[in-house]
């Protein structure tokens, strides 16, 4: 892969590295994808063997900081292509999609690299003796693993894949090189609850301290399923089972090791009617990005950023829309900021809940809205002088939505500036307090 950015003034700028270049080792060592060249350029010297645009191999020297990056760029992050998913899970949301969005969207990854890197989350089926190996000795940590059920058989039946039922051993040869796995569970009624849900808690929390933490989140179910396989969605009553016995096994987690290691979703709590967790409950919010605790979070920084609102401050009227799931707990953030001012603004700044038609009735989470069902639930509404979004609504780094409406598109429609927010308190009251 050749190099297409050098940082100025970095290591490999000082080095005369150029763009064109193409690394080929270091130190001896081949480069084959970023994880190579994270691992062996770690070291303050360096002997870095390139392959010229004209075809010449020659060697350069570095000199850095221990740990300091090069300061180079590929055209692809990894250096190398992504890896294809080779399940066909029950479960896969990917499956669900409706037809027509963009390419990158139907792209399925299951790789060790962008786990470890980006946080996203294996199956392990895919990994070769070479790849096990490599994490082991480059103490590749930590990596995320779509665990689910850990009985083979199950664990196949719901895989669609031969090799799931390695799991469970692979995880060990992990834990045995003090691999750190964060671990995740899709609930599925029918395919991974009741004694198999026991028993894969059981058998993970034994790997403790290698997995120090597992979500349990709900199975999403879009209206696009024709030709899958039927799949049941978590109920009111399936949710309180699997909050008591997630309950039970982080009660006997925190007696034995001092933490809860097993959380459930926000989803969860909301599905069976039950209130959220106290902050406390989760610790150091090891999962809060499957949605675990997110909303205790968020009110947590609210109530802290609500006391610290100056005297007389005034709110440019404002709309909220985000998904059906959160409408109550953003009504109730709304008016805890709402009622650290002077006036009252309620009636000014209403909070809309949006169906979503795009994937279904029973997606109901703010991170799957898209710009056309926020359109229509907002148009002829009273919206204020602006709408505040969550910014989980788009595209990582982007103003694109799911259906490839953009904020601007929907700004100029809806006649009012909408603003993206972060998902955290403290941003949430910042962007209330903002002027225009």
């Amino acid at each position: 892969m050749k190099i297409c950015k050098i940082e100025e003034g970095s290591p490999a700028a000082r080095a005369k590295l150029c763009v064109g270049d193409e690394i080929v080792s270091i130190d001896g060592h081949e480069i084959h994808d970023v994880i190579d060249l994270k691992y062996y350029t770690y070291d303050a010297h360096l002997r870095v063997r390139v392959l010229r645009p004209d075809g010449r191999e020659h060697t350069v020297r570095i000199r850095k900081e221990e740990g300091e990056e090069l300061g180079i760029e590929f055209e692809d992050y990894l250096m190398d292509k992504a890896r294809h998913c080779a399940n066909h899970c029950v479960f896969c949301f990917i499956d669900q999609l409706p037809k027509g969005m963009r390419e990158t969207l139907y792209f399925k990854d299951d790789d060790v690299r962008m786990s470890f890197l980006m946080g996203n989350y294996i199956s392990l089926t895919n990994l070769t003796a070479h790849d096990l190996d490599r994490i082991c000795e480059m103490r590749i940590s930590p990596v995320n693993v779509s665990v689910h059920v850990t009985d083979p058989e199950a664990r196949v039946r719901m895989l669609r894949n031969p090799r799931a039922g390695e799991c469970l051993a692979v995880m060990r040869r992990l834990a045995e090189y003090r691999i750190q796995m964060n671990c995740q569970i899709v609930l599925c009624p029918g395919y991974n609850d009741g004694v198999l849900l026991e028993k894969t808690l059981h058998d993970l929390i034994l790997l403790f301290p290698a997995v120090p933490s597992v979500s349990i989140v709900p199975v999403g179910l879009s209206d696009h399923r024709e030709g899958l396989c039927p799949l049941r969605p978590v109920d009111a009553e399936k949710a309180r089972e699997i909050i008591e016995t997630a309950d039970r096994f982080g009660e006997m987690c925190l007696e034995r090791y001092g933490t809860r290691v097993i959380y459930c979703a926000d989803e969860f709590y909301l599905k069976a009617g039950l209130p959220i967790p106290a902050v406390d409950y989760y610790e150091d919010f090891p999962q809060i990005e499957n949605g675990v605790g997110l909303m205790a979070s968020f009110e947590d920084e609210v109530r802290e950023a609500a006391a610290e609102v100056p005297h007389g401050a005034e709110i440019v009227p404002f709309s909220l829309a985000t998904g059906i799931a959160a409408e109550s707990f953003m009504r109730k953030m709304v008016a805890l900021l709402l009622d650290s001012c002077d006036n009252n603004y309620e009636c000014a700044c209403p909070v809309y809940a949006v169906e979503n038609r795009f994937f279904g009735s029973q997606i109901t989470v703010a991170g799957l809205v898209t710009g056309r069902d926020l359109l229509e639930t907002l148009r002829g509404k009273p919206l204020g002088r602006r709408v505040l979004i969550p910014e989980v609504m788009l595209k990582y780094g982007e103003r694109v939505f799911l259906d490839d409406m953009t904020v601007d598109d929907l700004s100029a429609a809806l006649g009012v500036p909408v603003i993206p927010v972060k998902t955290d308190g403290r941003s949430f009251a910042e962007a209330v307090f903002a002027s225009l």
